[in-house]
């Protein structure tokens, strides 16, 4: 699990606004995010069609461009 350090910023009543984060965080957070986005992607392509198969370059490429979207 990623440790974070979150800085709350919070309006005239208390009540949070926005968070910060240290920015080494920030990165293993998006790094995080991005992982998962992979995986999903690798689900998703198992589950929609078992019988085709594509090399791995393909799946490679299909997986950087769903992630550009």
């Amino acid at each position: 699990m990623i440790a974070i350090h979150p800085e709350y910023i919070v309006d005239q009543k208390h009540n949070p606004k926005a968070v910060i984060v240290p920015i080494k965080e920030w990165n293993n957070i998006l790094e995080e995010i991005e992982e998962l986005e992979d995986i999903r992607a690798y689900d998703k392509a198992k589950a929609d069609d078992k019988d085709e198969i594509i090399s791995f370059a393909q799946a490679v490429d299909e997986i950087r461009s769903n992630n550009a979207l």
